[in-house]
């Protein structure tokens, strides 16, 4: 995760997992905070702040004013939770009854709902508290679970 608060090393941090193609970042352009200051003496008590150095991405792209930009862009938002349900096939008039649609799918050898077809089954652990809050980090972790329920479910694997 990257926002407007990364700043210089972990700006290196993310342009060299970027470059090396080593992680995916997710989030907002970072702050681009790419130079290195030296601190010099002057007479009395007094000191100057000179830049010296940049720092460059493993690729030669100069983070100073541009940053980093996340390979999936996901803008700061509140997570809010709307009234009213969803509607689903058991809500409609004249639906089916749910209680023969299980005996069917065994039948079928289809599998019904089983807690191991969930994502947070599929990665391992349920969702950090901080994700029903942190817009972002939900959507991180949906791409962990994304990426680990398509792992799991790969042809020849």
């Amino acid at each position: 995760l990257i926002n407007s608060g990364s700043a210089s090393a972990s700006e290196i941090v993310a342009g060299a997992l970027k470059d090396h193609r080593r992680g995916v970042l997710l989030g907002t352009r970072s702050f681009g905070k790419g130079s290195v200051q030296s601190v010099i003496p002057v007479s009395g008590n007094s000191a100057m702040r000179l830049t010296t150095a940049r720092y460059y991405t493993p690729s030669g792209i100069s983070i100073q004013a541009k940053g980093i930009t996340p390979d999936i862009e996901v803008a700061l938002a509140r997570i809010e939770t709307l009234e009213g349900g969803n509607t689903r096939e058991e809500d409609l008039q004249g639906a089916l009854d749910k209680s023969k649609a299980g005996q069917a799918s065994k039948d079928s050898g289809a599998s019904g709902d089983s807690k191991g077809d969930t994502p947070e089954a599929a990665a391992g652990t349920a969702p950090e508290d901080q994700s029903k809050i942190d817009y972002q980090l939900a959507r991180a972790l949906d791409l962990i679970r994304g990426v680990s329920i398509f792992n799991v479910t790969k042809p020849g694997s």
